[in-house]
């Protein structure tokens, strides 16, 4: 789906049609929430991990769109810009990585660090080197090697091995600091967050798992202390969602309850990474409208086309044929 774009819908129908059989089981109350036990620390980076079928956030993308405001409200998804990167940058103290996070657009700025594009290039202007500098970035934080990278980005090897080779160049003091990290997790079998969650390395050690651990375990402390923050401000946070807030306000506060949001994301960001501070991105959706992830979009739609299509034939088929209603 990710190098054929034309099969992607039929790739999340199928991916739909396996979860149906968990509409029975999300976790709505007579009042229309969505409640479930997010089982904090349940994940090896201590991250959440609610039940799939019980959390509206675990299955298809498309099935999200059910989360909506009542009359005179709205929701707002509030989710640090870039969240891995900007942790990986702050922990590395990496210069050229942090600058490259504050300059709004990290995945250009690799490609200019890199001498790849023009200085004065924008999204607009080099579109084509942007995305495979972010899916090379991607590729970093995940463990990707040189032939997923490709298949990722639909170049040849070689290409994909090239991208590598310059985020390890450009980035040099971050290498040495996962290097470092590594080699550490090996020798001594554990890795710690900044607020002292540990890791303890098994008899078979990921080394993949092991690199990324420092982000997503301090994102989860980060995501953690944001609830505390949010919530003592007296932000009503619905939900917890991996590296975002979905909160919920009244349409009249709805921008102060946002601008605190942020505030709170922000400070907390600062706490865990000694004064790096990550930017945050807000997505609002204001009663009648419907909360809607992107990816589920046209998901949505089809969907509903359908319903409307088939209530339509039965009431066609309901209604009295004229000589039945004439005898």
């Amino acid at each position: 789906a990710r190098m054929h774009p034309a099969v992607a819908p039929l790739r999340e129908l199928r991916h739909s049609l396996g979860e149906m059989r968990l509409f029975s089981d999300l976790a709505v109350g007579s009042d229309g929430r969505n409640r479930c036990l997010l089982s904090p620390f349940s994940s090896i980076t201590g991250r959440n991990k609610p039940s799939n079928a019980k959390f509206i956030f675990g299955p298809s993308a498309w099935l999200r769109s059910l989360v909506k405001p009542g009359p005179g409200r709205a929701v707002a998804y509030v989710d640090w810009s870039q969240q891995e990167f900007g942790i990986a940058a702050a922990l590395s103290d990496d210069p050229l990585m942090m600058a490259a996070y504050q300059s709004g657009d990290p995945y250009l700025a690799f490609a200019k660090q890199a001498g790849v594009v023009p200085v004065d290039a924008t999204k607009g202007s080099h579109p084509m080197e942007r995305d495979q500098f972010k899916a090379c970035v991607l590729a970093v934080q995940y463990g990707m090697g040189e032939d997923s990278l490709a298949m990722r980005i639909g170049q040849p090897v070689l290409r994909a091995r090239e991208l590598l080779r310059l985020h390890r160049e450009t980035y040099k003091v971050f290498w040495a600091w996962s290097d470092g990290a590594l080699d550490y997790a090996m020798l001594h079998s554990k890795l710690w967050t900044v607020f002292g969650w540990t890791l303890h390395v098994g008899d078979k050690p990921n080394p993949r798992s092991l690199r990324n651990f420092p982000m997503q375990a301090n994102g989860a402390e980060m995501l953690r202390l944001a609830c505390c923050l949010a919530v003592e401000r007296g932000i009503r946070v619905c939900a917890p969602v991996h590296d975002a807030l979905l909160i919920e306000a009244p349409l009249e506060t709805l921008d102060t309850a946002i601008a605190d949001t942020q505030a709170a994301m922000a400070e907390a960001s600062e706490i865990v990474l000694s004064g790096f501070r990550l930017s945050t991105d807000a997505e609002i959706y204001r009663y009648p409208d419907r909360y809607m992830d992107k990816r589920g979009a046209k998901m949505w739609e089809t969907v509903w086309q359908i319903v409307e299509d088939l209530e339509t034939n039965t009431n066609q088929q309901d209604s009295p044929t004229p000589w039945t209603s004439a005898a």
